[in-house]
C-alpha cells in the first residue's frame, strides 16, 4: 500500500492505528471509523472513489506525505456497502470501541466484522426473494464435498457428489454469491468464472480438523445426527465454511443450529444447460416475468418467495412428500381457505430473516415490531387451519407453535410505531419498565421546571426581560441583557458573555442541569439494556421460532399453488410407479400466460413401447414449445404444484435433460456447433430409461449430410441404448424412417396450412410425420425481401429436380431413402464401398459378419 512503506515511527498515532488494522486485512477494503464517517485511506481510498464515485481528497499528512482519503457517512454507509458487495468486494468494518468522552488520547478501534458477498445479513444488502449463499468445496478420491450456508436465513447444508459434471450442475442450482476453494491446482476450469471466488489454505479443509471444529461449534460428541460421520468430503467443506463465517462475523452464530445432508439422488437432476433452456427463474433478456417462476410465484412473503425458488430449482423424487403437498393444495382449493391465509400473510413480513438478525444482535426496532405483529397473527392462522383435512397442513399448524408469551412481551415492550434505529431511544413503550418511566419523567418535566424557574427569577430580581435557556455547548443558563446585568444577584455566576447579553448559572439551575442531563443519558442506557434483554428472550426461543418461520414459508407457497391452480385452470397430477408419461391437453404455463391468443393444448403419450417421438413440422409451428411444456409439467408436478393440463399421469423420473437452441461460447472458444455437441454428449452419457430428454434440431451447425448423420446416430443411440423418454424435434425428414415396428419410436408433427398468401400455424400435435417444411413461407413472414424469397423458390425447384440435398424438404416421407453425399468423382465409386457403409458391425452375429465379408469380396 502506498504510504505504508515508511517506518511506523514516522506516522502519526492515528495512522499507526490504521496501519495495524489494515495489516490484518491487506486484500480487502477497510472502513475506518472516525466520528460520523467511515474513512478509507491510500489505495483503499483510490479504489473506493472509483467504484463508488465519491470524492478522493488529500488531508493532512503522515510520515511527511499527504494522505489520500475518501469517506462515507456512518448514517448512510449501508447503501455504499451494498454497492461494493454487489461488485464482489469485501469490507472490514473497523469501529471505535472506546468512549471518546472517557478516552485519554486516541480512541481504541478494532475490526468488528467483515462483510463479504456470501455472508451479508443486513436487510439493505440482500435481495428480498433470493437466497444469498456462501459455498465451500472440498475434493478427494470420492469426488467433491459441498457445504453452503444462508446466514440471513440460518440454513446450513452439505452434500457429496461424484464428478465434475455433477459439480457444474450443483453450481448452476445453488448460484452462490461467494465460493471458498482450497488454494491448489487442478480445479475444473469453469470454477474460475465464479463470482466471489476465495482461495483458502488447503489445511482448512482437512476432514479430521474440520470434524473437531464442527463438534466444538455444535457441542456434540459425534456427527452422526447430521449424517456426516462417514462423509469426510462434506465434513471438510462444512468445517472450512464454518471457520470462514466465524472469522468474518466475529461473534456467536446461535441461529446455525444444525447441518442438513442433502442426498444427490433425492431430487430430479437438472444440469446447467437444462435450467437455462427451460428458463426456470431467469432469461437471457432479464425478463423474470416471462420465466416459470414469474408465472408461478404469487407468494405473499419474501420468505415464501425464496422457498418457492428453492423448490423450483430442486424438484423432488419423494412421492410421499409430493403427494402430501398435492393433497394440501387440493384441500386449500376445495375449502377456499387459501384466500384467508393469503390475507393473513400480508401482515407477516420476513420473519425468517428477522430471526437471523435477532440471533446476530443486529435486529432493529422495526424488526421486533414486525415480529410482534406476525406472532400476534398466529392464533388466527392456527384457527383457520384447524378444520382442514390434510396431513401436511396439520403438521405445519403444529410447527407454527404457540408463542403467546413472546407476542405479549413484545406487545408490552415495543411502541406501536418504533423509530428505525435504537440510537436515539423512544423504542421501549411507556409502562413497561418503572425505572425507565421515572428517568423519562425527569426529562419530560424539565420544560415545566424551567418555566416556573424563569417566573420566580423575574419576580425575585425585578428584571422583566430575564429568560432561562439551553444550548448543547453551554447547557442551561439565565440570560440578562447588558443594560440590566448590573441588577444580577450576587449568587448568579457568569457563564458566558455575548455582544448584547450576559448568561449566568445558579446552584439550583446547575443541580437541575446535572439531574436532567444525567437522566437522559441514563434513560437511553436503560432503554438499550431493556432492548438487549428482549433479544436475549427471543434468542432463548430461537429454535421453535425458526420452525414457525419455516412453516409460515411453506404455507405461503402452498396457498400460492392453490391460487395459481384456480386462476390458471391447472389440475392435480398423478404420480405413479408405472413407467411412462401420459399428459392430456397439456399447455405451456408461460406461453399461455403471456400471449393474448388462446393456447392450443396437446397430448403426450410415452410408455414402454413408445419411448421416442420424432417431431417434425415447420419453424414457428410450436415444436419447441410442445417439448418445453411437457418438461415443465413434469417439473411442476415434482415440486408439489398442480399442472397446466386436464390430466397428467407421470411415472418415475430421475432427470430432465435438454438440448434446445445454442449460441457461441466465445469465452471458452466454442462455436455454436461445439456447444450443441457438448450438450448432446452430456445427454448421451447421462440419460437413463427414467430420464426425460428434449432434443431440438440436432446437427444444424454443420453440413447437411454431416448433420443428418449425427442426428440419426444420436436418435438411434437414445432409442436403443439410453431408452430414455425422448422428444426429438428435427427438420431432417429422413429421421421419420426410424419409427419402425418394435423400435419404440413414433412420429408426430405440428402442421401449418397456406391460406392465400398467408401461412397459418395450427399448433396442434398430430400422429405421423409432416409432409412439408414451409421454410420459404416462414422466411417471407419474417420480412425477407420478396425478390430474395422468389430467388429461393427458383433455387429450391432446381435442387429438387436434381435430387440434391435441398430436395429433402419436398420428398414424401414414405419413399425416403438414405441419401448419398456426391463426391467429385462419384461415377467411379465402388459398389463394395457402398455395401461396406451400409453395414452396422454392432448388429451382426459372427455368422452374418462372415457372410458380409464374402459378399464384399465378390463385389471387389
Amino acid at each position: 500500500m502506498s504510504g505504508s512503506s515508511k517506518t511506523s515511527s514516522e506516522h502519526t498515532p492515528l495512522m499507526k492505528q490504521y496501519f495495524a488494522a489494515k495489516a490484518e486485512y491487506p486484500d480487502i477494503l477497510l472502513f475506518f471509523r472516525m466520528g460520523d464517517f467511515y474513512e478509507l485511506f491510500y489505495d483503499d481510498a483510490r479504489k473506493a472513489a472509483r467504484l463508488l464515485d465519491i470524492t478522493l481528497t488529500q488531508r493532512g499528512s503522515s510520515a511527511g506525505q499527504p494522505i489520500p482519503m475518501a469517506g462515507v457517512p456512518v448514517h448512510a454507509y449501508g447503501g455504499y456497502l451494498a454497492r461494493l458487495v454487489a461488485l464482489g468486494e469485501s469490507v472490514a468494518i473497523c469501529e471505535q470501541i472506546g468512549d471518546p468522552a472517557a478516552s485519554k488520547g486516541l480512541v481504541e478501534r478494532k475490526v468488528v466484522r467483515i462483510v463479504t458477498p456470501g455472508t451479508v445479513t443486513d436487510e439493505a444488502l440482500l435481495q428480498e426473494r433470493r437466497d444469498t449463499l456462501l459455498l465451500a468445496i472440498s475434493r478427494g478420491k470420492g469426488g467433491y464435498g459441498l457445504a453452503w450456508a444462508d446466514l440471513a436465513g440460518g440454513r446450513f447444508l452439505v452434500s457429496e457428489i461424484g464428478n465434475e459434471d455433477l459439480l457444474a450442475a450443483e453450481l448452476a442450482r445453488l448460484d452462490p454469491a461467494e465460493t471458498l476453494l482450497p488454494d491448489e491446482d487442478g480445479w475444473p476450469p469453469f470454477l474460475a468464472a465464479l463470482p466471489g471466488l476465495r482461495r483458502r489454505p488447503p489445511w482448512g479443509f482437512e476432514p479430521d480438523a474440520c470434524r473437531r471444529q464442527l463438534l466444538r461449534f455444535f457441542g456434540l460428541h459425534d456427527l452422526s445426527g447430521f449424517g456426516l460421520e462417514d462423509r469426510p468430503l462434506a465434513t471438510g467443506a462444512a468445517g472450512a465454511l464454518l471457520a470462514y463465517v466465524e472469522e468474518t462475523q466475529k461473534q456467536r452464530l446461535p441461529h446455525l443450529t444444525a447441518i442438513a445432508f442433502e442426498a444427490a439422488d433425492d431430487g430430479i437432476a437438472l444440469n446447467a444447460a437444462t435450467r437455462r433452456h427451460l428458463e426456470l427463474d431467469s432469461r437471457a433478456d432479464g425478463r423474470v416475468e416471462h420465466t416459470l417462476l414469474g408465472v408461478l410465484d404469487s407468494s405473499i412473503t419474501p420468505m415464501g418467495g425464496r422457498l418457492l425458488r428453492r423448490w423450483l430449482n430442486r424438484p423432488l423424487r419423494d412421492r410421499r412428500v409430493l403427494g402430501q403437498r398435492h393433497h394440501a393444495v387440493a384441500t386449500l382449493m376445495d375449502s377456499g381457505a387459501h384466500e384467508g391465509l393469503r390475507e393473513d400473510f400480508r401482515g407477516l413480513g420476513d420473519v425468517e430473516r428477522i430471526l437471523a438478525r435477532v440471533a446476530l444482535r443486529s435486529a432493529r426496532p422495526r424488526d421486533l415490531s414486525t415480529l410482534r405483529d406476525a406472532l400476534a397473527a398466529l392464533p388466527a392462522l392456527r384457527e383457520r387451519l384447524a378444520p382442514l383435512d390434510s396431513p401436511r397442513l396439520q403438521a405445519l399448524r403444529a410447527e407454527l407453535g404457540e408463542h403467546g408469551d413472546i407476542a405479549a412481551l413484545l406487545a408490552r415492550a415495543i411502541v406501536p410505531q418504533p423509530p428505525v434505529l435504537m440510537r436515539d431511544g423512544g423504542v421501549i413503550a411507556e409502562g413497561f419498565d418503572a425505572e425507565l418511566d421515572e428517568l423519562r419523567a425527569l426529562s419530560t418535566n424539565a420544560d415545566r421546571f424551567l418555566v416556573d424557574l424563569e417566573a420566580r427569577e423575574k419576580s425575585a430580581t425585578g428584571i422583566p426581560t430575564l429568560k432561562v435557556g439551553y444550548n448543547r455547548v453551554h447547557g442551561y443558563y439565565i440570560e440578562i441583557s447588558k443594560g440590566q446585568s448590573d441588577k444580577a444577584p450576587a449568587h448568579y455566576t457568569r457563564r458566558q458573555t455575548l455582544t448584547g447579553a450576559e448568561r449566568y448559572i445558579t446552584e439550583e439551575l446547575k443541580a437541575f442541569e446535572d439531574k436532567v442531563l444525567s437522566a437522559r443519558e441514563r434513560a437511553l442506557a436503560r432503554e438499550k439494556a431493556l432492548y438487549d434483554e428482549l433479544l436475549d428472550a427471543l434468542d432463548a426461543r430461537l429454535e421453535p421460532l425458526k420452525r414457525c418461520a419455516a412453516a409460515l414459508s411453506e404455507l405461503d407457497v402452498l396457498a400460492a399453488f392453490a391460487e395459481r391452480a384456480l386462476a390458471l385452470d391447472w389440475s392435480r397430477p398423478e404420480l405413479t410407479d408405472t413407467p411412462g408419461l401420459r399428459i392430456e391437453r397439456g399447455r405451456h404455463p408461460v406461453v399461455e400466460t403471456v400471449r393474448e391468443e388462446p393456447f392450443e393444448p396437446n397430448d403426450l403419450v410415452l410408455d414402454e413401447d413408445r419411448r421416442m417421438l420424432v417431431i417434425t413440422g415447420p419453424n414457428m409451428g410450436g415444436k419447441s414449445t410442445y417439448m418445453r411444456q411437457n418438461a415443465l409439467i413434469v417439473l411442476l408436478a415434482h415440486i408439489g404444484s398442480f399442472v397446466p393440463a386436464s390430466r397428467a399421469v407421470i411415472g418415475p423420473i430421475d432427470r430432465i435433460l435438454t438440448r434446445i437452441g445454442a449460441g457461441d461460447d466465445l469465452a471458452r472458444g466454442q462455436s455454436t456447433f461445439m456447444v450443441e455437441m457438448a450438450e448432446t454428449s452430456y445427454i448421451l452419457h447421462h440419460a437413463t430409461p427414467n430420464s426425460l430428454v428434449l432434443m431440438d434440431e440436432i446437427g444444424r451447425g454443420t453440413s447437411t449430410y454431416d448433420g443428418l448423420a449425427l442426428a440419426e446416430a444420436c436418435a438411434r443411440h437414445l432409442a436403443r441404448h439410453n431408452r430414455a423418454y425422448t422428444l426429438f424435434a428435427t427438420h431432417y425428414f429422413e429421421l421419420t424412417a426410424l419409427a419402425e415396428p418394435g423400435s419404440g419410436v413414433a412420429n408426430v408433427h405440428l402442421d401449418a396450412v397456406e391460406h392465400g398468401d398467408r401461412l397459418v400455424f395450427m399448433h396442434a400435435v398430430k400422429e405421423g410425420p409432416a409432409n412439408r417444411s414451409f421454410g420459404l413461407q416462414v422466411a417471407a413472414l419474417a420480412g425477407l425481401p420478396r425478390q430474395v424469397v422468389e430467388q429461393a423458390r427458383h433455387t429450391l425447384a432446381g435442387l429438387e429436380r436434381r435430387g440434391a440435398p435441398g430436395a429433402v424438404a419436398r420428398m414424401d416421407p414414405a419413399t425416403l431413402e438414405q441419401p448419398q453425399q456426391m463426391g467429385l468423382f462419384a461415377a467411379a465409386r465402388s459398389p463394395a464401398l457402398d455395401a461396406l457403409e451400409a453395414i452396422e458391425p454392432d448388429e451382426l452375429t459372427p455368422k452374418q459378419a462372415l457372410e458380409a465379408l464374402y459378399r464384399l469380396k465378390q463385389l471387389l
